[in-house]
């Protein structure tokens, strides 16, 4: 993997408007609101060049007059969430990439990673040391995923042993009721935990969280309204590499549904991506697929377009719809859809 280049430490990228005032001189006397943006061709090449000029920005349909614009790339904080709740088969997959998961970042970056299946862990706190993320995911190759079969609740190999006429050999003849282990997929929750974790660090980062995952949902107890809330107030990217069942071409036909029975919910890691600016999601079922998306994730998160503007002032944390038009025709445009004004110091 060619060497990831980014702005140096201690350096801030440059306003192309107005040189003389940054980012953050600006959001010192007010709530500035901004913008990454990634621009593509329809084939999805970047599209690098634009200026100032080419942008318009619409908040609530009135135009926006932008303060600060530059194209330099920005130090990324970023939230692995690794799923360790599908098959083993597709985790041991997984485990194989972790050396292009670590290239994919900078030295000026700083990582943190989290798993999930019934519940939230945080494996490591955030660190720019790629010695400390490479043991972590060193020992996560310990951790086995599902099995790749229905759960066993009858016969000799179930958990009661043998039966004779439905009854277990050498006890009282009582009919056995067996369950399966209620299986849990805690993605909005891992999600929120990295949310409110990254809001705690420096504004001057570009905030994302990198999920690894098949895209199911099923039992979480945060909402994905109230999780996307938390990402849209404090200005976090989610970005997804969808691996297992979610990146077969008949699961992604009957995701559409939504909801699948006994499954959970499919459809939320896209709808999560989208409405942050993280853009499309990753489906990839090889080794080599999975580490070119790492790669591209990081890449494109780092050189996105920059954008910011002051709104006008408004009573309460009232949601604000977000459009970015870019004056060339034929370009995917990719950005958050809108914002939580966060409230005013006192």
């Amino acid at each position: 993997m060619p060497p990831v280049q980014t702005i140096p430490p201690g350096s801030r990228p440059r306003n192309q408007i107005n040189p003389r005032e940054d980012l953050y001189t600006i959001s010192v006397s007010a709530n500035v609101v901004q913008i990454p943006v990634m621009v593509k061709y329809s084939d999805g090449r970047p599209v690098d060049g634009l200026l100032p000029k080419d942008f318009t920005v619409l908040e609530n349909g009135k135009k926006q007059t932008l303060m600060y614009f530059t194209s330099d790339p920005f130090e990324l904080s970023v939230a692995v969430v690794l799923d360790t709740a599908i098959a083993d088969v597709a985790l041991q997959k997984v485990n194989e990439t972790y050396g292009s998961l670590v290239g994919a970042f900078s030295p000026y970056d700083e990582v943190a990673l989290y798993t999930y299946s019934s519940t939230v862990t945080q494996v490591t706190d955030y660190s720019g040391r790629p010695q400390r993320l490479t043991a972590a995911l060193n020992q996560m190759k310990l951790v086995r995923g599902h099995d790749n079969g229905p759960p066993v609740l009858g016969g000799p190999l179930g958990p009661d042993g043998p039966t004779v006429n439905g009854a277990p050999v050498g006890g009282p003849i009582i009919q056995p009721v067996n369950t399966p282990p209620r299986e849990a997929h805690v993605l909005n929750d891992a999600i929120l935990r990295a949310a409110l974790d990254l809001s705690k660090r420096d504004r001057t980062r570009r905030k994302v969280i990198l999920v690894i995952s098949d895209g199911r949902e099923l039992g979480s107890k945060a909402s994905y309204r109230d999780v996307l809330k938390v990402l849209e107030t404090h200005g976090i990217q989610v970005k997804a590499v969808v691996v297992d069942s979610g990146a077969l071409p008949v699961y992604k036909q009957i995701e559409r549904i939504h909801h699948l029975p006994g499954q959970g919910y499919s459809d939320i890691l896209p709808r999560y991506c989208s409405a942050t600016g993280g853009g499309q999601i990753f489906s990839e079922l090889s080794r080599n697929a999975m580490e070119d998306a790492y790669a591209q994730i990081t890449s494109e998160a780092r050189n996105q377009y920059t954008l910011a503007y002051i709104p006008k002032a408004t009573a309460g944390p009232v949601y604000r719809s977000i459009e970015v038009q870019v004056d060339k025709k034929g370009l995917n445009i990719y950005t958050k859809a809108g914002y939580y004004p966060v409230p005013s110091a006192h």
